[in-house]
């Protein structure tokens, strides 16, 4: 029991150590933005500012949705889930699981590859600042194998546990509608 409480440690720590790093990207883009100013008012140029804003974009974007799958950030559709008998609610949220989770690691097999032939050819971008694509694809692929680690996370703790781990600020949510 104590190895899965240690276990049930490192993943939270990795859901939200991937949310750190996606606020970091975030702070990167104002900072790219700001520079990107300064450096037009005093007549430099920075070259390459908009695909560096845009690889930090992929990686802030990316590297929340663990995070935000937690914290029931998610879009979800819970008019139906609150709607049904709690028996089939559980074969639902078992069902949107395991389609998630396959999904997803079906797309991490494949970003992977992406990855590696980025980088087996040495694909540079083709905008000014001409950076190995490996380099923003690998945020792209940590943050969906994180994504996919909390989704097979969700779909074992739903079949054993029967029910998920997502955390509903209804205050919140309240404020969306």
């Amino acid at each position: 029991m104590a190895a899965l409480r240690g276990l049930r440690s490192v993943l939270d720590f990795i859901y939200l150590a991937a949310g750190v790093l996606a606020a970091f990207s975030l702070i990167a883009i104002l900072l790219l933005i700001v520079v990107q100013m300064l450096a037009r008012w005093t007549g430099e140029v920075f070259p390459g500012a908009p695909d560096y804003a845009g690889y930090a974009m992929a990686a802030a974007s990316f590297l929340a949705f663990a995070n935000a799958l937690n914290r029931g950030s998610h879009i979800r559709v819970s008019i139906l889930l609150n709607s049904v008998p709690d028996r089939f609610r559980r074969i639902l949220e078992i069902w949107c699981f395991g389609v998630g989770t396959t999904v997803m690691w079906y797309f991490c097999w494949y970003a992977y590859r992406f990855v590696y032939w980025s980088w087996k050819f040495n694909d540079i971008s083709q905008g000014q600042d001409r950076t190995a694509l490996w380099i923003p694809q690998s945020a792209m692929l940590i943050g969906a194998v994180i994504l996919a680690i909390a989704l097979t996370d969700h779909l074992i703790h739903v079949l054993f546990k029967g029910e998920h781990r997502i955390i509903r600020d209804l205050a919140d949510q309240s404020h969306g509608e």
